[in-house]
């Protein structure tokens, strides 16, 4: 997927620090799909082992799955696909495409007409594909390749000679077959460029006499070149109304091509099948099979974008309706799942370690197998950063604050150790996250936080989401929208952002709008961040505390309640927090009391100019005597309550290391708490326990209920 780290491109290129220490995140945990002895999911499919290149029994000898990796940015599809090619490649054929990969669109220009981003997948598949491999010779395309140039000849109207030469002798070398003979390809297409140049000159409009041009120049040679392009033209006489003839085959795959819509996309099918026949004809037989060892292997990144959402839907739809192909696809999908995939077979990497317990049903859909990417073990956090830093030891607190703040994204560990080695002062996530990163490549310094948002986030839509992170649900960020998103900006309506970020993955979760922490955790520090004044900060979080607040005399419950109090406390007020939290403390479900405390305390936290975080001295009491508890109201429980949520909104704060002090203080204040309601103390005595545990562990804290159990999560 785009947005983890760089690695080498798919027309190849360096790899530098950054790129491995990224490569090696990214790969952490993958053992199921690399595994040699036992051989995991990759070598089983293909036939070889990565790296090792020894050959392994197949696992679906005739069909394979279609493998859907599957997770939001940052979760290392991308670098796993990667290194699938580099594993292999040289030893197996190998293609990998990206499916939103924008250069497709670059270039020379091409009518609009005989081009399209699928057809250009395909055509740099197979020029992929072709490539050397040790023990066999090169792959050819016939059958593509005259598709593809009864595609081209669609655009050829303008008489425009050095495109049509150029366009033509790519398409013909498909079915080059890497001869030893000195020039001899360069002599067989030239002969037929000619032909096609001339044609053009000659009638300047019609795609009939260009096939017919080619189809001549392929019956004047007896090469085994000419023969293969001869068959593979002949393979079209079989599409719908041809009536046996190639040509009229090809007029009409033509014809429907630049007929666009639906036509088109039949069109586009056509010339997956024609890859897919092409390769089935160079494994068919005993011997090609004795000569190569190990499955052609396919790796499409981003496929739910629309070159690879087409191919991959023309892949299982042929395997379902009887055409089986040797291909071995692997493929990276932005999100959870697709409608394209519905019936797919779901698998955790673990479940994949020996076997993939997988068998197709009758829907194509059935035919792919998802599997979702994990995130980092802490354990693979903690090593990482070490790995970077060395010789510089790593103070022992940040591994579990990087890791509760990141969730274990593999690329987000990955820049986070870098930072940490180019800035061996900044001892906090906070602190690494406006510090400055140089990767390799670049000529500025850029804060942490840009350069993992550039990543993480599609572009175009950074400026709304750092305004709507502050939002809880779709109500609140049209109040939102409303009153801090300027009209005519061309921003994306709500509920297209909604929809975006359930494309991502990041769904709104746990009372928000952005529901993945990591990424909110990086908006709202971008929000805070965006004057020198922060003012907008303050007047997000006001529109938020006036959109809860309700009218006098409204019973706007205790929901919105939290919510208000939640901003409020963003604002450095937290009056309210605690009188609330006080007085509902008697009569509140206990539950529900809870999640009100943990979710208000979730409020994200900046410290002033001077740097000093403010919550410490009131959380340890040292505040309790200058700032007495109003009149009218319990003391020491408003007392209580002041320095548990100053010390529990210190100790969930994702920027700073959780600080054991904090805990012990969460601990004892929710004991003292569990005496003054004994037939709730079970559920009091577990939040007090378990809290201050999951946070030094870098775990989200739960909700304990009444039982004592936990449930859900923050």
């Amino acid at each position: 997927m785009t947005g983890t780290a760089a690695g080498p491109t798919a027309t190849g290129g360096a790899r530098t620090a950054t790129d491995e220490d990224a490569l090696r995140a990214g790969l952490r945990g993958r053992g199921p799909l690399f595994g040699a002895d036992p051989p995991g999911l990759a070598a089983r499919l293909v036939g070889r082992t990565p790296y090792r290149h020894r050959p392994v029994p197949q696992e679906h000898a005739r069909t394979s799955p279609f493998v859907v990796l599957t997770g939001a940015r940052g979760l290392g599809g991308t670098t796993v696909l990667r290194e699938l090619r580099e594993s292999f490649r040289g030893h197996v054929p190998v293609a990998l495409i990206d499916g939103a990969d924008s250069r497709r669109a670059a270039g020379p220009p091409r009518p609009p007409e005989a081009w399209s981003p699928v057809a250009q997948a395909l055509a740099d598949a197979a020029e992929q594909l072709a490539e050397p491999v040790s023990g066999a010779g090169r792959l050819q395309f016939p059958r593509l390749a005259c598709g593809l140039l009864a595609v081209a000849a669609g655009g050829w109207g303008d008489r425009d000679e050095t495109r049509v030469r150029r366009e033509s002798e790519r398409v013909l070398l498909l079915n080059d077959s890497g001869s030893w003979v000195p020039g001899l390809a360069g002599r067989w297409v030239g002969r037929v460029v000619t032909r096609l140049t001339d044609t053009v000159s000659g009638t300047g409009q019609g795609v009939e006499p260009l096939i017919e041009a080619a189809l001549e120049a392929f019956s004047e040679g007896v090469s085994p070149t000419h023969l293969r392009l001869r068959k593979g033209a002949t393979w079209y006489r079989d599409c719908p109304d041809a009536g046996g003839s190639p040509k009229l085959g090809l007029v009409l795959l033509s014809g429907r091509f630049r007929a666009g819509g639906d036509s088109r996309a039949r069109a586009e099918r056509h010339l997956v099948r024609a890859l897919l026949a092409d390769l089935d004809d160079a494994y068919a037989g005993p011997l090609q099979r004795t000569r190569r060892t190990g499955r052609p292997l396919v790796l499409v990144d981003d496929v739910q974008a629309a070159p690879g959402l087409a191919l991959m839907e023309a892949v299982l739809r042929d395997r379902a309706d009887g055409f089986p192909d040797p291909a071995v696809f692997f493929a990276a999908l932005r999100g959870p799942t697709h409608p394209a995939l519905r019936d797919a077979a779901r698998r955790t990497l673990p479940d994949l370690a020996r076997h993939t317990g997988w068998t197709p049903g009758t829907s194509p859909s059935s035919g792919a197998l998802l599997v979702p990417l994990p995130p980092l073990a802490p354990d693979d956090t903690a090593h990482l950063l070490g790995a970077a830093c060395r010789p510089v030891p790593v103070p022992p607190h940040l591994p579990p604050a990087v890791h509760r703040l990141t969730g274990g994204s593999p690329l987000g560990v990955a820049l986070f150790a870098e930072c940490a080695r180019q800035n061996p002062a900044a001892a906090s996530p906070g602190a690494l996250l406006t510090a400055s990163l140089v990767l390799p490549g670049d000529h500025e310094a850029r804060p942490l936080h840009r350069e993992l948002l550039d990543r993480l986030m599609p572009a175009g839509v950074l400026d709304a989401l750092t305004v709507l992170a502050a939002a809880h649900d779709r109500d609140s960020a049209h109040a939102l929208a409303a009153a801090r998103l300027p009209d005519g900006s061309g921003a994306p309506g709500v509920r297209d952002l909604e929809e975006l970020l359930a494309r991502e993955g990041r769904p709104a979760a746990g009372g928000h709008f952005v529901g993945d922490p990591f990424l909110r955790a990086l908006l709202l520090l971008r929000l805070h961040r965006l004057d020198p004044g922060r003012l907008a900060w303050r007047a997000a979080h006001r529109a938020l505390v006036r959109h809860y607040t309700d009218p006098p005399g409204a019973a706007g419950g205790p929901g919105r309640a939290r919510l208000r109090l939640h901003h409020e406390l963003a604002l450095g007020d937290t009056e309210g927090a605690v009188a609330h939290l006080r007085d509902t403390f008697a009569r509140a479900d206990c539950g529900d009391w809870l999640s009100s405390l943990l979710f208000i305390a979730s409020a994200p936290y900046h410290p002033g100019p001077d740097g000093r975080d403010r919550r410490t001295p009131v959380a340890l009491g040292r505040t309790d005597p200058a700032v007495p508890p109003p009149d009218g109201t319990h003391g020491a429980l408003h007392l209580r309550t002041r320095r548990l949520l100053h010390a529990l909104w210190r100790l969930t704060d994702p920027l700073v290391p959780p600080d054991p002090e904090m805990g012990r203080r969460v601990r004892s204040e929710l004991e003292e708490l569990s005496q003054a309601r004994p037939a709730d103390g079970a559920a009091l005595r577990r939040a007090a326990r378990d809290w201050p545990a999951d946070a030094l562990a870098g775990r989200p804290p739960r909700t304990p209920d009444a039982s004592g159990d936990t449930a859900g999560e923050r």
